[in-house]
């Protein structure tokens, strides 16, 4: 009876490197490509019904909102309209109000109709990231102990092939990004920790490969952040740490390392995290939980 050997195959690997790491601009263009690649495939049949001559159009928002993906918006226009222009009422990142225009559009009819759903899709998407990010940020506003202020971070818990203009989006709503992606740094999980043989094991193991990228690693009690920080560990998540364990976990730790509280975080329960003292708050519903804003796009007869 063959015995299977336990040893992996030398041509499997552990990785998948792609060559290289895509910027924002790299994955916009994507991004633009690939919505109305799936949008319009061979043609937009019901475009057709109109003539293809020049037409002016107006984009409301009809709740407030903070505006974000002006350049998804107009790439997807321009895409198929290079001539096309689009006049902002908002700039980026900007509080807009209720039933009010957005922008106004001169394109052809056909570009306009075909990219409209492309466009609107990453408008209201992107804007809402952005909105419920401010909203995040301005709930902490002076209620911060720590004098290095507290971020309101993302978490890689995004709409796959959207990671980068997810996280753009909570930038632009005042927010900061945890890595951006498996390649912008290390963070040791419950997971990372088991396979390879416990706390101290796998900071050791990350520090030796000087991948020149920060490292964290993630803790669940305060046997694991004394633990971490004995083993000189310089960032440090707390997952799922009460109000109370997270102001006694800054006590402990007493500066010798960056805290980031984690773990199913609501805004209900943002100013409360805040006054521990915590560096870090991340949150993925900024990102998962998505919501569209209310955008309404109106050809001009």
């Amino acid at each position: 009876m063959h015995t299977p050997s336990l040893n992996p195959s030398p041509t499997l690997s552990w990785s998948v490197p792609f060559g290289f790491n895509e910027t924002l601009e790299q994955a916009r263009q994507r991004n633009i490509h690939d919505a109305l690649l799936e949008d319009v495939g061979v043609q937009d049949w019901t475009a057709l019904l109109v003539p293809d001559e020049p037409a002016q159009a107006q984009l409301w928002v009809r709740e407030s909102a903070v505006l974000c993906g002006v350049d998804w918006f107009e790439g997807c226009l321009k895409k198929l309209d290079p001539q096309a222009q689009v006049i902002w009422n908002y700039l980026e990142g900007a509080v807009m109000e209720p039933n009010t225009v957005v922008c106004s559009i001169k394109a052809h009819a056909r570009a306009i109709l075909t990219a409209e759903r492309p466009a609107l899709n990453f408008l209201q998407s992107l804007s809402w990231t952005a909105t419920i990010t401010h909203s995040y940020v301005k709930a902490i506003e002076g209620v911060i102990p720590n004098p290095q202020a507290c971020l309101i971070l993302d978490t890689r818990k995004t709409i796959p092939g959207l990671r980068q203009a997810q996280k753009y989006a909570v930038r632009v709503g005042g927010g900061s990004n945890q890595r951006l992606a498996l390649w912008d740094g290390i963070l040791i999980k419950e997971n990372h920790i088991a396979a390879a043989g416990g706390i101290g094991p796998a900071l050791r193991a990350a520090s030796a490969l000087h991948a020149g990228v920060s490292i964290q690693i993630e803790v669940e009690n305060f046997a694991e952040l004394q633990q971490a920080l004995d083993a000189g560990a310089l960032s440090i998540l707390l997952d799922n740490f009460t109000p109370k364990e997270m102001a006694q976990a800054v006590q402990l730790t007493a500066k010798r390392a960056l805290l980031e509280a984690s773990g199913g975080i609501d805004l209900d329960q943002i100013c409360a995290i805040a006054k521990t003292g915590v560096d870090r708050i991340s949150i993925g519903k900024l990102t998962k939980d998505i919501v569209a804003v209310d955008f309404s796009l109106r050809v001009q007869a």
